[in-house]
């Protein structure tokens, strides 16, 4: 396999050579640099690499230079290559194009010249980036292969919960790939054994399970211990966040997940409102940090698990596993989250996997190529898949039933949104129907200020629509608002039979829900904020009352 690499471009070649130089000397051994000091040469060896199926990790760009600009030779780097880094070498008085560079060619860093020394000034930076980049880099492929039919659910199903789980794989539609027909041929395998994931072993399974799947991957590691200080259930932010505390606290913590870490927000192609990351952050790389540094301190996650039940058991709590497995705790985190509403419209789901998905399915993007794209929402998920999708479709457009966007949707998303030319809003207006053969082909699309319809060619259908709380398993008499999410501290107390439910000496602590020693965290909880930096602050937060209970309960 070629190596992938590093591309830099600056038109004064003593600079170039000191770039080269250093870029050489830390990372000849894993990439390969290639430098230029012309642009029209530069953007012609990247077509060039490209044709050849190498890899660009990382440009780094000088900003003057008299040919072309560095942000206006990024924007069209970036055609080539749209996943590589992007860094732009500037003088100090150029540091106000290199910010307005961070919104226009969504820039990962801007470095002031000189970089010296390059230990403090450049590779910690080009680390950093070269770290995130491989979480989304695809090499040529020698691991899992899966072959199957991109309309199916059942192939859907299976490349997001890989892609979720950040297991690298390569999938292979059984209608264009040759190495798919050959693959099957091969194991007198056919297109009603589909789907099929092939390994690198040489061992194949047809139709497996979600956790078939994961046993074969080791993504269920046996239990450990026969009694946790915590078991957390759900694996999103707020999840992810009270195992990092928890375990760095020293508690025995579980974390258990039924599908991939990261919830709804591990699917965002970009959170650029969280702190501490200026140009954004995807949610996969987020989720990534999270699950590497609750591990790394001690927590366990199991995935894909699912709990069926939580059960008082003398003073403990018993958890119940899909799997038949009980797990028993001295205090539990609920953080499951919520999920997208189902749109009841006819058509919808019939084809859901087909052309239709919930949330932002980043697994089909490839498959938008060249193709009109519709998105129904207008809060930010629906925004920031806009986004990302106009890499790919040829329009893409956002249906909803307000006049704007102003009132559910951030403002630079918005500004992000109205400057690119792909992407139209469809205001006053909603899906009615679905129509397709074996996969979506057009939408019934109704006017609700006049009820005129229009039926619209559609490649796709994203659903980002209200929230529905994941807590229809949680029994226990543990009280939920009317919309099912869970009610806790004051909320508990005012409940009208909190008399009834609570006969601690106590009131509930902030976070604990009527069932003492239970917490919630994150969106499931009723009166939750519903941002990623509120859900990881009641994770942390949980751990604080968890301590407090189990002192009580010693």
């Amino acid at each position: 396999m070629s190596l992938p690499i590093i591309f830099c471009i600056d038109d004064d070649p003593q600079v170039l050579r000191a770039l080269t130089r250093d870029l050489k000397s830390r990372y000849r051994t894993d990439y390969r640099i290639v430098s230029t000091s012309i642009v029209k040469e530069g953007l012609d060896s990247l077509v060039e690499l490209k044709n050849k199926g190498m890899t660009v990790a990382l440009f780094l760009s000088d900003q003057r230079m008299p040919e072309m600009e560095g942000v206006a030779f990024l924007e069209k780097a970036i055609k080539i290559f749209p996943d590589a880094k992007k860094v732009l070498l500037t003088a100090y008085a150029d540091t106000r194009a290199a910010i307005e560079a961070i919104n226009s060619v969504q820039l990962d860093y801007y470095l002031i010249k000189p970089w010296d020394p390059p230990e403090e000034k450049l590779y910690p930076v080009l680390d950093g980036l070269i770290e995130d980049w491989h979480t989304i880099f695809k090499p040529t492929f020698s691991g899992i292969k899966v072959i199957g039919n991109q309309y199916s659910e059942l192939s859907y199903n299976i490349k997001d919960f890989l892609a979720g789980n950040l297991v690298p794989y390569q999938w292979l539609d059984v209608r264009l790939a040759a190495e798919a027909e050959k693959l099957l041929s091969a194991n007198k395998l056919n297109g009603d054994d589909l789907p099929v994931l092939f390994f690198e072993d040489g061992t194949y399974i047809v139709k497996p399970g979600i956790v078939e799947i994961a046993n074969k991957v080791g993504l269920t590691p046996k239990i450990q211990f026969d009694m946790y200080d915590v078991v957390i259930i759900g694996a999103g932010p707020a999840g992810l966040a009270a195992g990092v505390y928890g375990a760095s606290e020293g508690l025995k913590t579980l974390l258990i997940e039924r599908r991939a870490p990261g919830g709804q927000a591990g699917t965002s192609s970009r959170i650029e409102n969280y702190l501490g990351f200026p140009v954004g952050i995807s949610g996969a790389e987020l989720t990534q940090r999270g699950t590497t540094q609750a591990t790394r301190l001690g927590t366990e996650i199991i995935s894909p698990i699912e709990v069926t039940s939580i059960q008082n058991n003398n003073g403990y709590k018993s958890i119940l596993l899909d799997d038949g497995r009980t797990i028993n705790t001295r205090s539990v985190i609920i953080t499951t989250g919520v999920n997208y509403r189902r749109l009841e419209k006819k058509g919808i789901h019939e084809f859901t996997g087909a052309g239709i998905y919930y949330g932002a399915a980043m697994t089909e993007a490839a498959a938008c190529k060249d193709k009109d794209v519709y998105i129904v929402g207008g809060g930010n998920s629906a925004g920031q898949a806009a986004m990302y999708l106009s890499k790919y479709a040829k329009q893409v457009f956002i249906v909803v039933r307000k006049d704007d966007l102003s009132s559910t949707m951030s403002a630079y998303l918005i500004d992000q949104l109205m400057g690119t030319e792909s992407i139209h809003l469809i205001p006053n207006s909603e899906i009615v129907e679905a129509k397709g053969s074996d996969r979506l082909e057009s939408l019934v699309i109704v006017s609700t200020e006049t009820r005129s319809k229009e039926e619209r060619p559609a490649g796709a259908l994203y659903i980002f629509i209200g929230a529905k709380p994941f807590t229809d398993w949680i029994e226990l008499g543990i009280s939920k608002d009317n919309k099912g999410f869970l009610e806790t501290g004051n909320t508990v107390k005012q409940n009208e039979n909190f008399e009834k439910i609570w006969k601690e000496n106590r009131d509930p602590y902030l976070l604990e829900t009527s069932c003492p020693g239970i917490f919630a965290a994150g969106d499931v909880r009723s009166g939750s904020m519903n941002r990623v930096a509120s859900a990881v602050g009641e994770g942390s937060m949980a751990i604080s009352f968890v301590h407090q209970y189990l002192a009580e309960v010693k």
